[in-house]
């Protein structure tokens, strides 16, 4: 497993294969896990990102496209990219089956994204951020890659704001989530470490000061689920 630490030694090819082999169940594990509330945080994230129709936006660490799909449904134009191969190709057979509009798919690292400057309205990263190899440097290149004056949602696990939530939340991460994950997923190991990454991530104001460390200004966030998760949305300078 990868180190679950939000560092720099976070091994990319080790966060690619954990991907590739939990890319089947993918999308019944997150629904299962969430008790269903990963649909209404996506849905939050859009709304943050206040999108027009025909703007352009990235959607990084889009797994099987579930997010890039609520962002295709403003009128918007997505670009769903991931690390994981078989996690795009698992979307892809999706919107075969389904008959929707095709998403442009792109095979390609958040941390070295393959885009000009300024290419982007908007971008975004759903529950992504904690498994780049180095986080502040996919902060970066999301600024870089986004127009001056666009705007930069991070959707992410964050620290609940009610000390006995904190508690019962810490104790169903490392007790039940794991023991949920045997019966639903296909890799429970992978889950093991997601639950180890929420742990070590900066709460609110500490993902906030990354991105204003990034070049992102007036960084701000919505707490969702007393906290669970949170919504922070900046700007590039325009």
């Amino acid at each position: 497993m990868p180190d679950p630490r939000p560092t720099s030694d976070k091994d990319a090819a080790l966060v690619q294969g954990m991907f590739d082999r939990v890319a089947a169940r993918y999308d019944l594990g997150n629904a299962v896990l969430s008790f269903g509330s990963d649909q209404h945080w996506r849905r939050c994230a859009v709304r943050a990102l206040d999108l027009r129709p025909g703007e352009r936006v990235l959607d990084v660490a889009t797994g099987t496209g579930r997010l890039a799909r609520e962002v295709q449904a403003t009128g918007a134009v997505p670009v769903a990219l991931d690390f994981s191969w078989n996690m795009l190709a698992v979307g892809a057979a999706a919107e075969r089956r389904s008959g929707d509009r095709r998403l442009d798919w792109v095979n390609g690292d958040g941390t070295r994204l393959p885009f000009a400057d300024d290419t982007f309205d908007a971008a975004t990263i759903g529950f992504g951020l904690r498994n780049l190899p180095d986080p502040r440097a996919g902060l970066a290149e999301f600024a870089r890659v986004v127009r001056p004056g666009g705007r930069v949602v991070v959707l992410e696990f964050s620290t609940p704001t009610n000390r006995l939530l904190r508690t019962v939340y810490a104790d169903y991460l490392v007790g039940a989530l794991p023991r949920i994950a045997d019966w639903v997923t296909s890799d429970p190991a992978a889950y093991r470490y997601l639950a180890e990454s929420i742990l070590a991530w900066p709460d609110q104001a500490g993902l906030a000061a990354w991105m204003a460390d990034a070049g992102l200004v007036r960084p701000r966030w919505q707490d969702l689920t007393g906290g669970i998760v949170a919504v922070h949305h900046a700007r590039t300078p325009a």
